[in-house]
């Protein structure tokens, strides 16, 4: 976490001394590329609405750095989960808030001409203790695969993890993710898009394994002080499928600070 903070910091510094090199568009474009040749840092509000007996809210705030290797060969996503979860046999009430499980994936990126694809191991680790997290180590593949024809992207993302190690008492992990994303660019840094996050836990009962979310939303990128990239978005998605204790509805909001290649070294 140092070294990430350190080479922010070290970055923006850098920031101040260097012009606009790549337009709005440009950037937006690379933007809806997960694993983009491009250092980002994605601070995600996830506010989970009516969930539980009592409809209780649930926020989950993942703070989500990018960091290409080796060219972008190689391109490293962490999760680092700060959660708030309330009470859900209480009307008022909050059980806990802090870190939850860390999830750290690393992409290889081979070169290809029309569809951009990488792949690689998935690795969920046991932060959140026991109540914000599984208490399991766990682990599996992960794959993503996205084309981008004029001024759309199209996407997904996937992965499923399996627990392999961690407290016996506690259930098996065997969780799918599915994220599918659309863009459309509208120029000078304007989008609108969906990205919805289709989850399957296949321990749980049937009728009880999948959220399926329905939505979709916009947002800009601009540049801060005429010089740092930053993508704001918002989406608003409706659980069309969930659990019984699923919530209802997730707004989700999102600041992206962008680092391109440009920013960081001189020409």
């Amino acid at each position: 976490m140092k070294k990430i903070i350190n080479l922010l910091l070290l970055s923006l510094i850098s920031t101040l001394a260097l012009g606009q090199e790549e337009s709005a568009e440009e950037l937006s474009q690379q933007a809806a590329n997960p694993i983009a040749d491009l250092m980002s840092f994605p601070f995600q509000n996830n506010y989970n609405i009516n969930q539980g007996p009592h409809n209780r809210n649930v926020n989950v705030m993942n703070i989500q750095p990018v960091i290409p290797f080796a060219n972008g060969k190689i391109i490293t996503r962490t999760i680092l989960p700060i959660v708030n979860i309330p009470d859900f046999e209480n009307e008022t009430g909050k059980m806990t808030s802090g870190l939850s499980d860390v999830v750290l994936t690393a992409f290889y990126v081979p070169k290809s001409k029309n569809v951009t694809w990488g792949f690689g191991p998935v690795v969920e680790l046991p932060t959140g203790g026991s109540l914000r997290g599984s208490e399991k180590w766990s682990t599996g593949p992960s794959v993503l695969a996205l084309i981008q024809p004029g001024d759309w992207t199209f996407g997904l993302l996937a992965n499923n993890v399996w627990s392999v190690a961690g407290n016996k008492e506690r259930d098996e992990v065997n969780n799918m993710m599915l994220n599918l994303f659309i863009v459309k660019q509208l120029g000078e840094g304007w989008y609108i898009n969906s990205a919805p996050i289709i989850t399957a836990d296949w321990t749980a009962e049937s009728g009880q394994q999948w959220i399926v979310p329905v939505g979709g939303g916009g947002g800009k990128l601009f540049f801060l002080g005429g010089k740092l990239p930053i993508n704001l978005q918002t989406q608003l998605y409706y659980n069309a499928i969930r659990p019984d204790f699923g919530s209802e509805l997730q707004l989700r909001v999102q600041a992206q600070i962008l680092l391109p290649k440009s920013i960081l070294s001189r020409k």
